[in-house]
């Protein structure tokens, strides 16, 4: 017996490819059921789907996804206007969900040939409801009443039939998720018992089975989307970051946590906490776009938000680049033709208004006297220079001339 994996979508597929023997001996286990009642047939499958549990080791559920960027853009807003950054998503509206146990379906299709229209054979909701469509497969086509709980949604033919030859179809359909799996066996029909076998032609299962003998289309997967039913309200949670220019995306700053239980919380420096919104109704219409107003321009830096779906694996993550610039100027209101009577004689508004926050450098040419003018300081100042070093000069030879003079005396003295 030999397993192989296929990964899609919000889990694993597991397709179980069976030796000639197993099959073989399992389906002379199903022609014994037969004839047993139904309840006892549906007990058979339950064990033959409980040992492809055990068979299978380890839990199949695929790891939370980090966060991946669906858009990067760049927006430029006006200082003094209201910014709007988009993040939208519609698989976050968690109160679409009204269909309650309904929101999870299977069904096998049947295909004729590889471009023949395919046609719906059963379907079952994750509530339990079967639902078989032709009347010549009632209580021959059968799912185990608990799919949705062991992850198996496998399909048993209780007899086969030449009419059954074909591709069929098991999808996995989660409409609250917005998910779709599918996964194709081909079964083909034989007289020869010795024929019985499965393999693996590179793209999917191929089931050779006896005429009149049970069959066992298997289809797999036990993703926690399939199988458990969580509160939604504590799987979902959206939250905005933000970067000032030059700092990296690990080093972001929080501004906003959104729940869909509720709750709010805001951080990020004081002087734009408080001008920064998402709408209330932000989980019930799947908008979580953030509103700074009014802009300023130190509001300017990378701005992403990030939706996390724990239920339905949802992890993306949106990337904005803002740029504030100045506000444009209001146009000077034109002056109604005549004789300069109305409102043409109204004298107009200051341009040096409407400039706001701009700054005027104005550089004035130096002239040739203030050039003379420097010169004559550093002229003054070097003339003190040597006054200064002329008169220690001097003090210096006074004193040692002094000295001298004292040695002359005391020296006469001592020798009269």
């Amino acid at each position: 017996m030999s397993r192989r994996v296929l990964g899609g979508g919000g889990g694993r597929l597991f397709f179980w490819r069976v030796g000639a023997g197993a099959r073989q001996s399992q389906a002379r286990g199903w022609a014994g059921a037969m004839e047993l009642p139904s309840r006892a047939l549906l007990w058979k499958l339950l064990l033959l789907q409980s040992s492809a549990v055990l068979l299978s080791s380890g839990p199949s559920g695929s790891p939370t996804a980090g966060s991946s960027v669906v858009s990067e853009s760049a927006v430029s807003w006006a200082a003094g206007t209201q910014a709007v950054l988009r993040c939208q998503s519609p698989r976050m509206v968690w109160t679409q969900d009204r269909l309650h146990d309904r929101q999870r379906v299977v069904h096998w299709d049947l295909s004729g040939g590889p471009g023949g229209p395919a046609r719906r054979l059963v379907d079952m909701y994750s509530a339990g409801e079967q639902r078989v469509y032709e009347p010549r497969d009632r209580g021959r086509l059968l799912l185990s009443p608990s799919a949705f709980q062991d992850g198996n949604f496998s399909l048993l033919i209780r007899a086969v039939e030449e009419g059954d030859e074909g591709l069929y179809t098991c999808n996995l359909h989660h409409h609250y998720c917005h998910l779709y799996e599918s996964l194709a066996v081909r079964l083909e029909v034989t007289d020869d018992p010795r024929a019985a076998r499965a393999y693996w032609d590179g793209e999917k299962e191929v089931l050779a089975a006896v005429r009149g003998a049970p069959a066992l289309l298997t289809c797999v997967n036990r993703a926690h989307v399939w199988t458990d039913r969580h509160l939604e309200e504590a799987q979902q949670v959206a939250h905005w970051d933000r970067q000032p220019p030059g700092v990296p995306h690990d080093r972001a700053d929080r501004l906003l946590d959104l729940y869909a239980s509720g709750e709010r919380r805001a951080y990020g420096p004081p002087f734009l906490r408080d001008r920064v919104a998402v709408g209330a109704d932000a989980f019930a219409r799947g908008d979580f776009s953030l509103r700074i107003d009014p802009l300023e321009p130190a509001d300017e830096g990378t701005y992403s938000c990030h939706l996390h779906h724990h239920y339905c694996g949802l992890h993306e993550r949106r990337v904005f680049h803002l740029r504030v610039t100045e506000p444009a100027a209001e146009p000077p209101p034109r002056a109604s033709p005549g004789n300069g009577s109305g409102h043409s004689g109204a004298p107009g508004p200051d341009p040096t208004l409407a400039r706001g926050r701009s700054v005027i450098n104005v550089i004035v040419p130096e002239g040739r006297a203030h050039f003379f003018q420097q010169l004559g300081y550093v002229l003054a100042t070097l003339l003190l220079f040597i006054l200064l070093l002329i008169t220690v000069v001097l003090a210096t030879r006074q004193r040692r001339r002094g000295g001298y003079q004292h040695a002359d005396r005391k020296l006469a003295k001592s020798a009269g």
